[in-house]
């Protein structure tokens, strides 16, 4: 595993990590979600991401409890809030700050998380009563460092020019080769400003593993085919989506990886990226994505697969 400083702050965060969204607590039984957790961490993976929105807690819950028995120093640990907990509980208010921070720490059965992020921008509370609530947090030792997900760059510019807040240090949008918006504004913005990417969905819900083949239903076990966890993915169930990504095989066949492992190499070929959050449902998932960490690519190789996406080549 390879490791990257994670912004302004003094993490050093593998540069892959796992995720919770839409599997523990919720699409993914304990048993199998405890064996990824712990191939994650024989793979060297230190950066465990969540949310309290997973599951309604769910997920924070089965992290905690699955993570009772190692160190705390042995892993970083993020959360986020934003999105409604409860008909009355939603939102970046000083009072859902420290409620749901507090909350969120019991569930994870630890007294702090080492990064806690905005999940979305609430334009409903004034930036200024965020910045003051979670500068309270990192000052009450709750929070060691704070970070947002899919902020609109101006909301972000207005954070970073704030006096007397603490600082951002994390970004969280999502970001592959087939969505790739956060290069115009907010990776440059992130990057003149000491704060990383650390990307959510680098894998396009699973589309750039290849799993999903044109005119095929989806394999059994796959997210696509799950209940619980297959909302989310139909924007990219598209025959010409999946037919390009087809043609991206041969090329991480020629680099030598999977073509999980290529995407996810294509990600990390950013240096603003810190970390690509990855979910698993069986272990062989991690080790396999785990082994993108550090894979060196021609660049030739990325440029024709950047071609292929966009329909150009």
């Amino acid at each position: 595993m390879k490791y990257r400083q994670l912004g302004a702050s003094d993490l050093r965060v593998s540069e892959i990590s796992l995720g919770s969204w839409l599997t523990y607590g919720v699409g993914v039984e304990a048993e199998a979600a405890r064996a990824c957790l712990d191939r994650a961490f024989d793979c060297g993976i230190n950066f465990i991401d969540t949310a309290n929105i997973y599951g309604r807690g769910a997920a924070e819950t089965f992290l905690g409890e699955a993570l009772a028995g190692r160190p705390r120093d042995s892993y970083i640990l993020a959360t986020k809030l934003f999105f409604p907990m409860t008909d009355a509980d939603r939102g970046l208010s000083a009072a859902q700050i420290e409620k749901q921070l507090d909350a969120s720490l019991k569930r994870l059965r630890t007294g702090h998380v080492d990064l806690y992020q905005c999940h979305r921008y609430d334009f409903d509370t004034p930036l200024e009563e965020t910045m003051q609530a979670l500068t309270r947090a990192v000052e009450s030792g709750k929070a060691r460092w704070i970070g947002f997900s899919e902020w609109p760059a101006e909301k972000i510019r207005e954070a970073i020019d704030m006096t007397g807040v603490a600082r951002f240090v994390s970004s969280q949008p999502q970001y592959s080769l087939l969505w790739r918006a956060p290069e115009k504004e907010v990776i440059p913005l992130s990057a003149a400003n000491g704060i990383s990417q650390i990307v959510w969905s680098p894998l396009a819900q699973g589309v750039l593993t290849g799993k999903y083949r044109p005119g095929a239903p989806p394999p059994a076990n796959s997210r696509a085919a799950s209940e619980e966890m297959g909302d989310w993915i139909g924007a990219w169930l598209n025959p010409d989506t999946l037919g390009r990504v087809e043609r991206l095989k041969p090329l991480a066949a020629e680099a030598g990886l999977s073509l999980a492992q290529f995407a996810l190499a294509w990600v990390l070929r950013e240096p603003n990226v810190a970390s690509a959050i990855t979910g698993a449902s069986r272990p062989d998932q991690v080790t396999d994505n785990a082994a993108a960490a550090g894979a060196a690519v021609d660049p030739a190789l990325f440029a024709e697969a950047e071609r292929i996406v966009a329909g150009e080549g």
